[in-house]
């Protein structure tokens, strides 16, 4: 009986391991693409690719992503998430310094496509584990995660500039390499010893009840009305990642060009909006816990909303920067809960679709953003990235759950704290 209870799901021992391992995991896969991103026009001289070349052999990159993003949800359901999170992740690391090995634009483009298709994979993965930990836990801690990855990709891109100057891409990529093959080796071992605890969590007697829909109307009909709700939360992803690779891509330029910053106060427009995000991620189990997830998307999507109209509007630097910031807030949590509610309703499936929808959504911002300033001024064309976040929290309350269901919701959760606490 003792050892029993020593292992009940969702105890403080094993699940406690499995979460702090999947956010190194996290925080790897955000730090070894901001270390290969800053290394980009080190790669480019060394490839003496044009614009051109450059931006095809980097759509070897999203081909590969998308290829295996496509795959990742049925390889989760063959061989288990924690397996694919643990293999996605070392593959990652192997394949990482492989883009510096490259002396021409079409080989730079074939060996992006092996590090996309790592990439992408690892991106379903260790979300549908975290889906399970989040259904085990039975608290929305899935904005954590996301917040381990903005703080990796933040410290993969401070560290990439600092040793930039002294190293080559490749021996720079190789080391970041081993540090990644480190955390595989380390987080993977608990994924695959500490994982039953999942299954353990989703059979057991106090498990989380299976989604209303189904349960009222196990037909057809029910899951119809559920790949409705999860290709509306992948659509909250698709609006959440749009904004946030145009403000990559454009921001810099439009503090520059708009508003005549110099070359540090342009590149602290991403950074605010990058920390501001990061640091809204910290706070965002905290924010669904209180508020709910309907509500903490609307408000962030009329809070990114507002931001995005005071960034791109703004008539000095200073406000842009504040617009940046609310902006990143107003995002933080938008990804994570879409794609915590998506894979809670249909699985690693869910996951793939909606990281899918939002990885499209990241490639599809910067271009169309570039379209309208050709034809209509940056300005006017970072203003309508306010009009992706209006259109967030607009889905957001479409796929609200009914009264009923999200009073039990919330009464439920109350009943499980309480229980924790006593």
């Amino acid at each position: 009986m003792l050892v029993e209870s020593r292992r009940q799901p969702g105890g403080p021992g094993d699940l406690g391991r499995l979460r702090m391992a999947l956010c190194a995991v996290f925080a790897a896969h955000g730090f070894m693409f901001a270390s290969w991103a800053v290394r980009v026009p080190a790669i480019k001289e060394q490839t003496a690719a044009s614009s051109a070349a450059l931006g095809l052999a980097l759509l070897g990159l999203s081909a590969g992503a998308v290829a295996t993003m496509l795959l990742a949800g049925a390889l989760c359901r063959w061989f288990g998430s924690p397996r694919v999170t643990a293999l996605s992740c070392a593959v990652l690391s192997l394949t990482l310094a492989l883009p510096a090995l490259a002396r021409s634009a079409l080989a730079l483009g074939l060996l992006l496509a092996a590090f996309g298709a790592a990439y992408g994979c690892l991106n379903v993965a260790m979300n549908s584990v975290a889906v399970d930990i989040v259904t085990a836990l039975r608290r929305p801690v899935m904005p954590g995660f996301h917040a381990a990855w903005s703080f990796g990709g933040l410290a993969g891109a401070g560290l990439g500039g600092l040793l930039a100057p002294h190293l080559s891409p490749l021996r720079q990529l190789l080391l970041v390499a081993l540090a990644g093959l480190l955390v595989s080796a380390l987080a993977g071992r608990v994924l695959l010893t500490r994982s039953g605890v999942l299954h353990d969590a989703a059979s057991g007697p106090d498990a989380a009840p299976a989604d209303p829909a189904l349960r009222r109307d196990p037909t057809w009909r029910a899951t119809l009305r559920i790949g409705r709700t999860v290709g509306l939360f992948g659509l909250i992803a698709l609006c959440a990642a749009y904004d946030e690779g145009a403000i990559g891509d454009w921001g810099a330029l439009h503090l520059r060009q708009d508003l005549g910053a110099g070359a540090g106060a342009a590149a602290a427009g991403y950074a605010a909006f990058a920390l501001a995000e990061a640091s809204g991620r910290l706070s965002g189990t905290a924010l669904l816990e209180r508020l709910g997830r309907t509500r903490v998307l609307i408000l962030g999507g009329l809070t990114a909303c507002a931001g995005m109209l005071l960034a791109s509007l703004a008539p000095n630097v200073w406000l842009a920067l504040a617009g940046f910031a609310a902006t990143g807030l107003g995002l933080a949590n938008l990804f994570p809960a879409a794609i915590a509610r998506a894979g809670r309703l249909a699985g690693p499936s869910g996951v793939a679709l909606t990281s899918l929808l939002g990885y499209s959504g990241f490639l599809l911002g910067p271009p169309a953003i570039g379209f309208l300033a050709s034809q209509a001024g940056l300005r006017t064309g970072l203003t309508t990235l306010s009009f992706l976040g209006l259109a967030a929290a607009l889905i957001a309350w479409l796929s609200r759950d009914p009264p009923a269901l999200a009073g039990n919701t919330r009464t439920s959760g109350r009943r499980v704290r309480g229980a924790c606490r006593r």
